[in-house]
């Protein structure tokens, strides 16, 4: 009980910094609209052009949102972390009763509350502007939603580890990791246009078999079984392999005293 009352009183006091400020509103708001118009009105005009892919707008605005999904549980747990970066506030939590579980947990719960509101702006701006629902998938949506986030979660805490141990020169990494996957993640072009070598690469990608599967479900085929059980085995080991690195992390900078360093 207690231990889910620090959960809590972390998760609020974090979302009391949104209540005044725009900058931070922005983070969570002003990114993914600002994709969402400018993309979806790439792909409406696109779609428009003699010879274009049957259900084209259905599939570049449902890539958008669907990696907006994995990009935004990431950065729910990165930039969270980095306000207590910024405001050399580390030290004061690790050294009060809640514990490094308790705070990875809060980071979760975090990136749930912060995805769940940009994807309700995200969802009905492109209902308002383009006519696209993305719940025309169906319970499809669910599995490959869940893959997403668990992956996006998996890369936000290695990000975080990684700023823990390496300090401020580490935090451009908060805006740049889940980025670095989008080529091989397949999001809005089929695996088979990559070359070989980096095909190799997408199968152990969790979030490649996601899309090829959404794909093949706007195309009415279908959730493919083999692609869901494919990424979500490998969310489960990468989710496993992300919290160990955390933890490691966690014991090598308590044992040389970094923890005060972290930010400076």
């Amino acid at each position: 009980m207690k231990s889910l009352q620090r959960i809590l009183a972390y998760t609020v006091r974090h979302l009391y910094l949104y209540r005044r400020s725009m900058p931070r509103l922005m983070e969570v708001f002003y990114w993914p609209v600002l994709d969402l118009l400018l993309w979806g009105f790439v792909t409406v005009y696109l779609s428009r052009q003699s010879g274009a892919v049957p259900h084209f707008v259905t599939f570049f605005l449902g890539a958008l949102i669907l990696w907006d999904i994995l990009f935004r549980s990431q950065q729910g747990i990165s930039v969270s972390f980095l306000e207590d970066v910024w405001s050399r506030n580390l030290l004061n939590i690790f050294v009060s009763p809640m514990s490094a579980t308790e705070y990875i947990l809060s980071l979760l719960f975090l990136s749930v509350i912060k995805l769940l509101l940009t994807s309700a702006v995200m969802v009905t701006l492109a209902w308002l502007l383009y006519s696209f629902n993305i719940f025309t998938l169906g319970l499809s949506l669910v599995p490959l939603i869940i893959n997403l986030v668990v992956m996006g979660w998996a890369v936000g805490i290695i990000t975080t580890a990684l700023i823990l141990r390496f300090g401020q020169e580490a935090e451009v990494l908060a805006w740049g990791v889940a980025l670095f996957f989008q080529p091989v993640s397949a999001v809005f072009y089929p695996v088979a246009v990559l070359p070989w070598y980096l095909k190799v690469v997408a199968d152990y990608v969790p979030a490649s078999h996601v899309f090829e599967g959404m794909r093949m479900v706007v195309a009415g085929e279908g959730l493919p079984m083999d692609e869901l059980a494919w990424a979500a085995g490998l969310n489960v080991v990468y989710m496993l392999l992300s919290i160990l690195f955390f933890y490691w992390n966690f014991k090598v900078v308590k044992r040389k005293g970094l923890l005060v360093k972290v930010g400076e």
